[in-house]
């Protein structure tokens, strides 16, 4: 394992749909959502801190739906319940700045169908240090395309949790796309700078 060395000037930290409906689903492993969103303001507030692009990514949909992926699938996700009108808002710990990147996606991974790319390009940004709800498929999604799009990839293995496949993710994928280390870890590399 290399260290971990971060220039913020280059860096954004990528907080993957810390909203509100998201952080209320039940079934999170191995840590809970809310221990999930304090370690994503203790990155966030480091990566402020040192000058580095704070981006907050949120999923959602039109009021009708239609703009929802509607491939065919042997396990279509579910849902029978109309979410709260407040669903997709961001989680107001976040603390949201003007200068932050807003981005709004329509499925998994934060890159396709969302100018995420344009907005990381135009700002110099080269690495992306990722976390967020859920391990094995929004930020999974967006990890290999920030890899696929030539991003060095950092990924807060407990600033994020999953439904079921969370050690895979870690184990056997994440290594493979990018550095995987601890919030503390990152913390302390972009306070190095």
């Amino acid at each position: 394992m290399s260290d971990l060395n971060l220039d913020p000037s280059t860096t954004a930290v990528v907080v993957i749909d810390l909203q509100k409906g998201i952080l209320s689903m039940p079934g999170s492993s191995p840590y809970t959502p809310q221990e999930v969103l304090a370690r994503a303001v203790q990155l966030l507030d480091a990566g402020r801190a040192a000058g580095a692009q704070a981006v907050l990514v949120r999923v959602g949909r039109s009021p009708d739906g239609r703009d929802a992926l509607q491939t065919p699938v042997d396990n279509p996700w579910r849902s029978t319940a109309t979410p709260p009108p407040d669903w997709a808002e961001l989680h107001p710990d976040l603390n949201p700045q003007p200068g932050d990147v807003l981005i709004l996606k329509r499925q998994w991974g934060a890159f396709y169908g969302t100018d995420l790319d344009l907005q990381l390009r135009r700002r110099g940004i080269r690495t992306v240090i990722l976390c967020g709800i859920a391990t094995e498929f929004g930020v999974e999604s967006t990890a290999r395309a920030a890899h696929e799009h030539g991003y060095a990839v950092v990924l807060a293995h407990d600033a994020m949790t999953g439904r079921n496949a969370h050690q895979n993710s870690i184990q056997n994928i994440f290594p493979l796309l990018g550095r995987v280390r601890s919030t503390e870890q990152i913390v302390k590399a972009l306070g190095k700078a």
